[in-house]
């Protein structure tokens, strides 16, 4: 921490650079680089660099043409026909086809791959019935290839983000031959194969992944950084560490502020912030007596005080969250009004619910990971709960990967969680929660919720799909409290503005690696 803070007092730069390579320090390892199975950020940020859907991202986070050069949209809104570039190809030579990318869906829609995700490819017409395995014809999805360049999709309903929808990584295509040949061991950099700017050159484990650019890329020419440098860092300061001395260019985690350090960051010209659309919230497994009561979980809810975890711990501007979805989202979409802080209410729901001042109240837990400011919301949230309703609730810190394994197999109580919008619509956050949904991660199910959910995604009218979206948003967190919403994120990076250019803060707090370069000055 000393040196940490000796650092920001000198102020120190990072080396002048000769080479065309930046040193990106995250705060995890990646789970998996695998397009249909990569579901946190920390994953995303490197798959997204190996693999390009039809469409990719700019650096401020709108669609742009990728694989596809252009695409054709019928006049009922419902048939969308891609044109996939000529000169496209994987890294081992074969150029890449329509027929790749029904391939690659069919693969994520898949139950047996088990994506998460698989249910972004629902709104294709039939995608649904096949992972459910109700239609086991895969040609009655619609996604076809009219020819080696030529892919039709059809959807359900008009889907006003499907354009969105094609830039992210889910939707990337694979090379099945390469998957069939190495089973899981695809993603080794011996053996995978991509398509998109950058090819894998090294993984070492818990030490720091390489990646190169790739020369067939099709806009190989306008990608600057010949090599990234991604180095897993959980603890803050030494972060903060490398960045001052040199062995790091950039930082995007909001996990690499220290806390007692936060004021004199937000004074440095290399510190960045801006508002994105992420909600920090706690998930509540809600198969898990006694959180199968929904007062017991509305009780947890009102015993937060949301204004004192912004005001006290996170201190960049974020603000508390009355609801799942950011300001800012779709067309003018708000939330409802959530559970609101009242410790009076908080205690009648406990005592109705069995529990009098928290006697009798079992011994639950909550998960957080290893970073200097969620433990510091965990011990806030611990003196709260014990304060306002009389209950014990045990701190468990976890590595990010086996937070997220906890999660997904619901081997929990109450666990800190974020959600980033993957496209700028208020479904990107409210789909999270229908029953089917692989991200889901609560155990909850609601009939009134998902039929809320499937009529918003059959609306054509703006105005009335979002207030179906507030009914279904009151019942998520009000109704039966299944997550409770805490705070909005703000965007944080850290880079030397007057070096590195390409970076840029954006509402879906994308950077890829492909549009960054060093200014000429360096």
């Amino acid at each position: 921490m000393l040196l940490a803070i000796f650092l920001l007092c000198l102020g120190a730069c990072a080396p002048k650079r000769e080479r065309a390579d930046l040193v990106f320090i995250q705060s995890a390892e990646p789970e998996t680089l695998d397009p249909a199975l990569t579901t946190d950020q920390v994953s995303m940020r490197i798959s997204t660099s190996l693999f390009e859907g039809l469409c990719r991202v700019t650096q401020a986070g709108k669609p742009e043409p990728g694989m596809a050069e252009r695409w054709e949209i019928s006049e009922d809104r419902k048939t969308y026909t891609f044109h996939l570039r000529s000169g496209t190809f994987w890294t081992d030579g074969r150029a890449v086809v329509a027929q790749d990318f029904v391939d690659s869906w069919k693969r994520a829609l898949d139950p047996e791959t088990g994506a998460d995700y698989a249910s972004l490819l629902h709104v294709i017409r039939g995608a649904r019935a096949f992972t459910e395995g109700t239609e086991k014809d895969f040609a009655k999805v619609g996604v076809k290839a009219l020819d080696e360049k030529t892919l039709q999709v059809e959807l359900e309903n008009p889907t006003p983000y499907f354009v969105d929808l094609s830039s992210f990584v889910t939707l990337a295509p694979v090379q099945m031959t390469t998957i069939q040949k190495h089973g899981t061991s695809w993603i080794k950099p011996a053996n995978i194969v991509t398509n998109g700017a950058y090819v894998l050159e090294e993984w070492l484990l818990d030490d720091h992944i390489r990646l190169r650019k790739n020369p067939q890329y099709w806009d190989a020419a306008n990608v600057k950084m010949e090599t990234i440098t991604i180095k897993p860092v959980q603890d803050a300061n030494t972060a903060l560490s490398y960045f001052h001395t040199g062995q790091c260019d950039l930082m995007m985690d909001k996990g690499m502020v220290p806390p007692t350090l936060t004021q004199t960051l937000k004074e440095k010209p290399w510190f960045h912030t801006g508002p994105f659309l992420g909600t920090w919230f706690i998930r509540i497994n809600v198969t898990r007596p006694p959180f199968n009561d929904a007062r017991v979980r509305q009780a947890f809810a009102l015993a937060v005080d949301k204004k004192r975890i912004v005001e006290k711990i996170t201190q960049l501007g974020e603000t508390p969250a009355w609801g799942i979805t950011p300001p800012g989202t779709g067309q003018d979409y708000q939330s409802p009004p959530g559970l609101d802080h009242n410790i009076e209410e908080a205690r009648r729901l406990l005592a109705e619910a069995g529990f009098p001042g928290g006697k009798g109240f079992p011994r639950v837990e909550y998960l957080y990971i290893p970073l200097p400011i969620e433990r510091n919301i965990a011990i806030e949230f611990q003196a709260m709960w014990q304060e306002a309703l009389g209950v014990t609730v045990n701190l468990i810190k976890q590595e990010q990967k086996v937070w997220l394994k906890s999660m997904r197999e619901l081997d929990y109580h109450l666990c800190r969680s974020s959600w980033v919008g993957d496209y700028n619509d208020p479904s990107t956050f409210m789909d999270l929660f229908t029953t089917d949904n692989g991200n889901n991660r609560t155990g909850w199910s609601n009939q009134e919720y998902d039929d809320f959910i499937k009529a918003a995604a059959s609306e054509p009218d703006v105005q009335k799909r979002n207030l179906v979206f507030q009914k279904a948003e009151r019942v998520l967190i009000h109704d039966q409290a299944a997550v409770i919403p805490v705070y909005y994120y703000v965007g944080v990076q850290f880079y030397h503005a007057e070096k590195l250019q390409g970076v840029q803060g954006n509402l879906i707090d994308d950077h890829p690696f492909r549009c960054m370069s060093w200014k000429e000055s360096e």
